[in-house]
Order: C-alpha cells, then sequence, then structure tokens
C-alpha cells in the first residue's frame, strides 16, 4: 500500500470538507519560524515521517514563539528515521481542545467490503482499549457505492455514547470521512484523534492514509511517486527507478533503499520474493544488512536488469554485491548475466560479488559471468541452483574479509567507447543501437549476426544492417545485449548500446564520487 505523509493526507481531506488544523509545510528552521509567525504563536511543529508514537519520540513539539519554533526545526530536521533524514515538517495552529475521538474507513479481511470505525476516545491501541471496556467502539460495514448513509453514520455516534448535537457532528464527519476513502479508492483512512476543540467544532488532529497500490495511478491529485508501501518519503535514486519502471513492464524491476547501518551492508539483487527473502535471511546470517532490496523477475530483459544493477552499485559504502532469488526461476538467467556484465565493467564493479542465478539456462549464464569478468580486479563467483543461498551468502563472506571496495579504475567496458568513424544506428525499445561500419568490414566472423536470436540483422557489402522492413526488424529487439558481448569478445568493439537511465547521470553528479 502507498502511503501518504500526513500533510498530504489533510490536503486530501479538506477537498472532501473535512476540517483540518490551518497549516504549512517547510523544510529548514528559518522557513519554519516564517510559517509560524504567519499562522501565529502558539504553534505545533510535527516531523513529517511514516511512524507512530511520534510525540514520546520527540518529533512534536508545541511552540509558544520563534526561539522555541527554531530550537525544534533544528532538532527534528534531519535527524534519522529508520536511516532516513526527516526533512520535512508541519507548522499547525495549536487548537484549544476538550475531545479527543477515533474514526477511521478501512478494507477489512473479515467482510466483502468497506468498514466503518469509530470510538469515543482516540490514542494508541483503540482495539485493546475496547476489549478491556476503557473505549466503546462501534463498526459497521457499508456499501462501496453508495457510501456510508446519514443514517448509519448515527447508528455508529450513539453506540459510542454521543448526544445531542455531537450525534449529527459526528455522522456528518464520518459521511465525509467515507466519501474521501472511496472516491480515492483507499485501504485504509484513519483519523486518530479526531480532535472536538471547546466551542464544539470537530478537526482531524492527525491522519493516516493508506491507498491501494494499483489504484495510485488513477489519482494523480495524490501525489504518489511511487506506488508501494516503502516506510520512508522516497529517495532520489528510488523516483528514478520507479520512473524507468513505469515505461517498461517487462519483468519487474523494484528498488528500495533500506538506510542500513552496521559494518557490512551490502547491495542485494533478488529474483522473486520468496527467494530473496530467504538470500536476505542467509546474508543476515552471515554479520550482513542489505542496503537496499531488489527484485528482477518476471523474465526481464537484459536492459532491465542492467539498470537495476546499477542502481545497485550507485550506493555508497556497500562493502559487496550479493544476487540470490528463486532457487530455481523460469527465467532464462542468461538474459540477466549479461545485464550483470555490461554493469559491471561499465561502471565499473568495486566490491566483491557473488551471483547466484539457479533455472532456465543457468550454465550458460554462469559461463557468461565467468568468461566476461575474469579479468576484474576484484572477484566475482557465480552459482547456480545447486549452491544453496547460506553458501553463497558465506562465499561472500570470505570474499569481503579478503578484499577491500577498490579505488576507481580502468576497466574496458563492453560498449564501443570512441566515436564512430562510419555509423549506423537505429532505436530499440528503450534505448538506441550503434555500429561502427569502419570497424564491422574489418570483422570476418560477424558474431553480432549469429548472436542475434530474434534475426533481425543481415550483412550487407560485408556491413551489418537491420533486415528490410527496418522499421519492422528494429521493433523486434529484445534488448537481449547479446551482439555487444559478442562483438566485445571478438575483440572488435564496434557495437554500443545505449541504455538511458533518466535522471541517472544528474543524481550521481550531484551526489558525487563514491
Amino acid at each position: 500500500m502507498a502511503r501518504l505523509l500526513e500533510y498530504k493526507a489533510k490536503e486530501t481531506l479538506a477537498r472532501f470538507g473535512i476540517s483540518v488544523p490551518r497549516g504549512e509545510i517547510a523544510g529548514d528552521p528559518e522557513s519554519a519560524i516564517a510559517t509560524a509567525e504567519r499562522i501565529r504563536f502558539p504553534v505545533v511543529l510535527k516531523a513529517q515521517a511514516f511512524i507512530t508514537g511520534r510525540a514520546e519520540k520527540g518529533l512534536i513539539h508545541f511552540c509558544k514563539d520563534a526561539d522555541e519554533a527554531r530550537a525544534a526545526a533544528r532538532q527534528v530536521l534531519g535527524r534519522t528515521i529508520g536511516g532516513f533524514p526527516v526533512d520535512t515538517v508541519l507548522i499547525e495552529e495549536k487548537l484549544d481542545i476538550s475531545q479527543e475521538l477515533f474514526a477511521a474507513c478501512i478494507v477489512s479481511d473479515e467482510i466483502p467490503g468497506p468498514l466503518a470505525v469509530f470510538a469515543d476516545r482516540g490514542g494508541t491501541g483503540i482495539e485493546q482499549m475496547a476489549q478491556d471496556g476503557k473505549t466503546k467502539l462501534a463498526r459497521r460495514p457499508f456499501d462501496p457505492v453508495a457510501g456510508l448513509l446519514p443514517y448509519e453514520a448515527r447508528t455508529l455516534a450513539v453506540k459510542c455514547g454521543m448526544e445531542g448535537k455531537q450525534i449529527g457532528a459526528v455522522a456528518d464527519f464520518l459521511v465525509k470521512l467515507a466519501k474521501a476513502f472511496l472516491a480515492e479508492e483507499a485501504r485504509g483512512l484513519e483519523v486518530n484523534p479526531l480532535a472536538v476543540t471547546k466551542d464544539g467544532r470537530f478537526f482531524a488532529l492527525d491522519c493516516h492514509f493508506s491507498v491501494d497500490d494499483y489504484a495510485a495511478g488513477r489519482h494523480p491529485e495524490l501525489g504518489i511517486e511511487i506506488a508501494r508501501e516503502i516506510g520512508h518519503p522516497p529517495t532520489e535514486l528510488e523516483k528514478i527507478a520507479a520512473a524507468y519502471e513505469a515505461t517498461d513492464h517487462r519483468g519487474t524491476f523494484y528498488f528500495l533503499e533500506l538506510g542500513a547501518g552496521g559494518e557490512k551492508p551490502v547491495g542485494f539483487h533478488g529474483a522473486g520474493g520468496g527467494g530473496s527473502m530467504m538470500s536476505m535471511d542467509a546474508l543476515v546470517a552471515r554479520g550482513f544488512t542489505a542496503k537496499n532490496f531488489c527484485d528482477t523477475s518476471g523474465n526481464p530483459s537484459a536492459a532491465k536488469v542492467y539498470r537495476a544493477a546499477k542502481h545497485i552499485l550507485a550506493q555508497k559504502g556497500i562493502v559487496g554485491y550479493f544476487a540470490s532469488g528463486s532457487g530455481v526461476a523460469s527465467q532464462e538467467q542468461f538474459h540477466s548475466a549479461r545485464g550483470m556484465v555490461k554493469a559491471f565493467r561499465e561502471w565499473p564493479l568495486y566490491v566483491p560479488a557473488v551471483i547466484r542465478l539457479g533455472g532456465n539456462k543457468e550454465e550458460v549464464a554462469i559461463g557468461i559471468l565467468n568468461e566476461f569478468l575474469a579479468d576484474l580486479p576484484i572477484p566475482v563467483e557465480a552459482y547456480g541452483k545447486d549452491n544453496s543461498a547460506e553458501f553463497c551468502a558465506g562465499r561472500l563472506d570470505a570474499l569481503v574479509n579478503e578484499h577491500a571496495p577498490l579505488e576507481p579504475y580502468e576497466c574496458t567496458p563492453t560498449a564501443r567507447s570512441e566515436d564512430a568513424g562510419e555509423e549506423y544506428a537505429f532505436d530499440i525499445r528503450t534505448g538506441t543501437i550503434s555500429f561502427d561500419h569502419t570497424i564491422c568490414i574489418r570483422c570476418e566472423d560477424k558474431p553480432c549476426i549469429e548472436s542475434c536470436h530474434v534475426e533481425i540483422l543481415e550483412v550487407v557489402d560485408g556491413k551489418p544492417r537491420l533486415r528490410e522492413p527496418a522499421d519492422e526488424s528494429a521493433h523486434r529487439c529484445t534488448e537481449c545485449l547479446a551482439c555487444e558481448l559478442a562483438c566485445f569478445k571478438a575483440g572488435m568493439r564496434s557495437i554500443s548500446i545505449k541504455l538511458p537511465i533518466p535522471g541517472f547521470e544528474e543524481y550521481i553528479t550531484r551526489r558525487g564520487a563514491r
């Protein structure tokens, strides 16, 4: 489920007529002071982070003047939560509250439809307090088309002891909450606490809002950049990966930074959920922590695996690269091997790597990795289904103990580095292929032709070209990278396959050297 930060959730509630405290966000102490002065003291300063119990963790502050606001902002902004810094605070007016309630709409496993929940007090552990008799809690299913009807909402209010005008006010709030829940295709929408001021007004004081992953694309107004529950606001590298993945649906490419600390952070490259979890467990058992989670499964192209490997290597501080997923995957493993070879020689690889590619054509994949990476000054070991994740994690442990990360070094990439003397190029699905025909004319064997399994290339006057009709042939390219590796192996290096990752090079430049 994709989640919204508190300020974004409240903006959404306000669009449906639900009252929220007046507030604005800020990203630095001086902006926080200016915001607080506009709102007028006293104010509440809240860290925007996907965690509960913020007050107990020192992430919510009540400020009566500029000095307190400055001190609070400095204390909160930049503080690390779950391995990621807090970069936004919400500054709100401080309300004069007389009562706190609880209201929510959820998709429940108990019933085939949405469920409205209301309680006569707010706070954590509402369900347990209801069981202990410390609070009154009522639930009611409602129609996913008609929404929560007024009489149904009033019933919830009465069951929880509301009286007089409060019954109508609670019912009005719950009806609007259910409307927002359905309209935004939420999985959970919780207002806790629902504050009642001393003059009888109702405000959503805090809000937890999660949206169905598959619905996020239909709701651009929510500003969800990555439609998955990731536990923190998306990082720049995660955004770059997600933006690419949205344009290429061949297999999966999920990339998530975990903010891992520890002495042995590792770049993790999995394939398949269960196998990846098993492999991460094997890493942890060896004292490693995963710096990231990455999944390339479901028959991804070599080009997609290449981009995933580049993302993993872009992380600072890793001591090793560990690829291991399903024990026997259905996808052809040589596609993953070619993608890794291109990435490892292009970056180039600077930490020991253990690659476990179990499944179809694993022996071919292992052969590719061994052949094309043997000359690197850092070890790469390749294994298949007969070697367990535990064994492979043990091998990585041994290699990491023997080989420290390297400083940048010269490495010959598989692609041609120089400009072509006589260029022949065409677009493929996510990039371009370029041949230097001044090199091709000297090549007798033409390994690129033999390696192209979709048979879109032919030789004309000693030069590789697309078969006619050219547009149709180019469309059939699967971006398997086989022609580039074959040309590299032959020592010709005529071919250059460029697979851009929008925003990636700019990110690396801004971030600086690893």
